[in-house]
């Protein structure tokens, strides 16, 4: 089985900064691309930001130049450091993982966190 155990979230003032974490574990062959996205109340989830394997980024306009990405390919862990908080940026955020398992090497499918709540106080 495969599952990813996120932390981090947590109730912080605007302006702010808060860090989020990611750890995929199981029988994990490889993973390709991992990311974060969000869901507000009464909104669609969307994307926040992704890496590639060999650390290409993309972000959505919204948190470009306050969010930085990135991730330990040894320790098959995604990372997320937020900083310039505003309160619309108070969400639920998944952490999610496109890989392989070992029982289908060549099939690569999406996992995701359970999701941790951040709130941003004004």
């Amino acid at each position: 089985q495969v599952q990813l155990v996120e932390s981090g979230g947590g109730l912080v003032q605007a302006g702010g900064s808060l860090g989020l974490s990611c750890a995929a574990s199981g029988s994990i062959f490889s993973i390709n691309v991992m990311g974060w996205y969000r869901q507000a109340p009464g909104k669609t989830r969307e994307l926040v930001a992704v890496i590639s394997s060999g650390g290409s980024t993309n972000y959505a306009d919204s948190v470009k130049g306050r969010f930085t990405i990135s991730r330990d390919n040894a320790k098959n862990t995604v990372y997320l450091q937020m900083s310039s908080l505003k309160p619309e940026d108070t969400a639920v955020y998944y952490c999610n993982a496109n890989l392989a398992h070992y029982s289908g090497k060549n099939y690569y499918r999406d996992y995701w966190g359970q999701g941790t709540q951040v709130t941003v106080s004004s």
